[in-house]
């Protein structure tokens, strides 16, 4: 029987690429000489620290550049508070997101049934699969998560035919 599977992974090389470059440019940029600026990656969370908030909003407009230059989806990102370190200097953990949240694969499975396509939505784990008699229904139903989910940045693997 056809089906697929709705996934919401990160390119993480990518992802580990984007932030060595960034850290290369705030080591370029003369507004950042002499300061604390600084970026780094570790188990899925970005950690920025600069001076001043300010200089954090800098460091994330690098840092999405960079990953928007290498295909990353910034949907990805989950920034947290700003938290002060310390002296003056101040830290943001940018959590990156990989896997489905049950809350969100409920409601992909939900607008899956209420579509009243001839498919059936599973929740395995942080994936959902989709399975259906024809391929047709398939790429609708791939349509239609696109459309109806656009606040998570999904991607459909695993179609076997």
């Amino acid at each position: 029987m056809p089906s697929f599977d709705t996934v919401c992974e990160p390119n993480l090389p990518e992802v580990k690429n984007a932030v060595a470059n960034t850290a290369k440019a705030i080591g370029t940029r003369f507004d950042f000489k002499g300061t604390a600026a600084a970026v780094d990656l570790k188990d899925k969370e970005i950690t920025m620290i600069g001076d001043a908030e300010f200089q954090l909003v800098q460091v994330e407009d690098i840092l999405r550049s960079k990953l928007t230059k290498r295909s990353v989806d910034v949907r990805f990102l989950d920034k947290g508070d700003v938290q002060k370190m310390g002296g003056d200097k101040v830290k943001q953990v940018i959590k990156v997101k990989s896997g489905i949240e049950s809350e969100q694969a409920k409601k992909i499975t939900r607008i899956i049934k209420d579509s009243k396509l001839k498919v059936q939505a599973a929740i395995q784990g942080d994936a959902v699969r989709i399975t259906g008699a024809k391929r047709d229904d398939l790429q609708a139903a791939m349509a239609l998560i696109k459309k109806d989910v656009p606040d998570m940045p999904l991607s459909f693997n695993n179609f076997r035919d």
